[in-house]
Order: structure tokens, then sequence, then C-alpha cells
């Protein structure tokens, strides 16, 4: 007996709302350019690692992995050595395209949730 129980949807066909796809199209705007970098004065990269996490976390396309990939990023940029942020907003001043240190927060929230996953 077979019962067609219907498909999985495609993510493309899923609506999204417009505030969760400008907010997602605004951290994709990050061209890694460094600034955010270079003006912090703990050498943070979380903008840019907050971007790149960002603009998938709002996104259904982007919920699969969202879990490894806020991990992994987190982890590469300890191992690499960069410092931690303390949200003095330098590197969002200096960013040529506006990145928002709210991506921060999200890039935070995406990363304990999973690690009380583990």
């Amino acid at each position: 007996m077979s019962v067609n129980t219907g498909g999985v949807p495609d993510a493309n066909a899923i609506p999204i709302p417009k505030k969760d796809a400008d907010e997602s199209m605004d951290a994709a705007a990050c061209i890694g350019c460094g600034a955010c970098v270079a003006t912090c004065k703990n050498g943070s990269a979380m903008l840019f690692v907050a971007a790149r996490v960002s603009s998938l976390a709002l996104l259904p396309q982007g919920k699969v992995e969202a879990a490894r990939r806020a991990k992994a990023m987190v982890a590469k940029m300890d191992e690499l050595g960069f410092g931690g942020c303390t949200n003095t907003g330098a590197c969002e001043a200096e960013c040529p395209k506006g990145i928002s240190i709210a991506h921060i927060a999200r890039l935070n929230r995406e990363f304990l949730c999973a690690k009380l996953k583990d």
C-alpha cells in the first residue's frame, strides 16, 4: 500500500517576512574588507563573522546547517587568535557597508543555542 504524503517544500518557495529578508540582505552586503577588525581595539572579527552567520540564520535555507556553521565559525575565529568583542561599536562606525552590531547579538544567540544542543 502506498500513500502520497507530500514532499518537503522547496526552501525557495517558503515566504520570508520582509523584515527578515531585508536584514539578511543587509548582513550579506559585507564585503570582507577587514575595516571592522582593523578598527577594533581587541582585533575582533566578530562583525565579519556575525554578518556571515546572520545572513543565513534569517533564511530557511540556512536553518539546516545553522548550529554547525555558528560553532565552526566561532571556533575558527578563536583558533586564528582574533580577540573578543566588547561592544564598543567602533566596527559598526567604520564599516563601509554599515553592518549593524545587532548581528553580533544574533551570532551570540546562534552560538549559544548550538552549544546547548550538544
